[in-house]
């Protein structure tokens, strides 16, 4: 089994990291916390330009997929640029969207996948188990709720709430609206919706971990006590290590956990996942209490771009469902 990215691979992460780079994603993120959705919309449709939401849909909805290492790749950038906005959730629709169709119920895929594989709408969902409030339901043209055996589309969504992160804004959707899926089908579309999802997460924490790490070390090498580098202390070299120890056990589950759920075992894709998402849960936690240690009061201080990655980590962290959970899943065997 090939265990590294492919040429193709490593040269999509880079053109991304380069699109991404020149897009001054942390102006976005503040904005988007402010709730100024412009250069949001603008860097979404630039990510679906890319092709990121189309790696989760098949050919006959304009995709390119499913190709979840692919999704993988491009999770990592994402979270390495705090790039905001509901993009996990939107990938978790189109694969929830796109299991319907495959299943015979193509309308609601006919109907939505095409704008947002394309990058011109984002979708949030709720689904069983990962806690009842949407991310960024106000910045959303598709609201999908999951639950109680079957799958709505959702007529609207009360008051946002912030959360810890300040670009992510959480909202509890409307009962009611068309359904959309009932049944057997709806449970199965649910579950591989929550698979994308934990997927997604799980490399968008790496990529929060590797920046918070990139950070860090940039700082401990520029900051100067009793006349040397703080970066040269062993006590920092120690510190920065673990930290870069826990990304990289983390980094192979993430992508394990992408192979296996291309190669369409469930059983071991849900198992993989679970322990992706435990993994990288960990790893960036430590990352951001490191970085915050490290950068004294200043990481405190939240005009200072370090913040962004910080609240994110933590954010992640218990996205669709808490570490806990994954923690049972992986135990359980699924």
């Amino acid at each position: 089994m090939r265990f590294l990215l492919d040429d193709e691979q490593r040269d999509f992460a880079r053109s991304l990291d380069g699109m991404l780079t020149a897009a001054d994603t942390p102006a976005a993120a503040r904005a988007w916390a402010a709730g100024e959705h412009a250069a949001g919309f603008a860097l979404r449709q630039r990510i679906g330009a890319a092709g990121v939401f189309a790696l989760a849909a098949p050919e006959a909805y304009e995709g390119v997929g499913p190709l979840p290492v692919e999704t993988a790749v491009a999770f990592v950038e994402l979270g390495r640029h705090a790039v905001p906005g509901p993009l996990v959730e939107t990938v978790a629709a189109v694969a929830l969207l796109a299991r319907l169709a495959a299943l015979g119920i193509p309308e609601p895929a006919k109907r939505s996948l095409p704008t947002l594989v394309g990058g011109g709408a984002s979708a949030t969902l709720t689904l069983p188990g990962a806690g009842p409030y949407a991310l960024d339901a106000d910045a959303s043209a598709v609201l999908l709720a999951a639950g109680d055996g079957e799958v709505r589309l959702a007529p609207g969504h009360a008051e946002p709430r912030a959360s810890l992160d300040p670009a992510r804004r959480l909202a509890r959707l409307l009962a009611g609206g068309e359904v959309v899926a009932s049944g057997d089908a709806a449970a199965d579309a649910a579950g591989r919706a929550l698979d994308w999802a934990a997927l997604a997460t799980a490399a968008q924490s790496l990529g929060v971990g590797y920046a918070l790490l990139d950070r860090t070390v940039a700082y401990v090498r520029g900051r100067t006590q009793f006349g040397a580098p703080v970066g040269s202390f062993q006590a920092v070299k120690h510190r920065l290590a673990d930290v870069l120890v826990g990304l990289e056990f983390a980094r192979p589950l993430v992508f394990g956990a992408a192979v296996s759920l291309r190669d369409g075992d469930q059983s071991a894709a849900r198992v993989d996942l679970a322990a992706a998402k435990v993994a990288t849960g960990e790893a960036v936690y430590g990352a951001a209490r490191a970085a915050l240690q490290l950068h004294g009061a200043l990481g405190y201080t939240a005009e200072y771009d370090l913040s962004l990655w910080l609240l994110k980590a933590r954010a992640l962290r218990g996205a669709w469902g808490g570490v806990g959970r994954w923690r049972e899943r992986v135990v359980a065997g699924g």
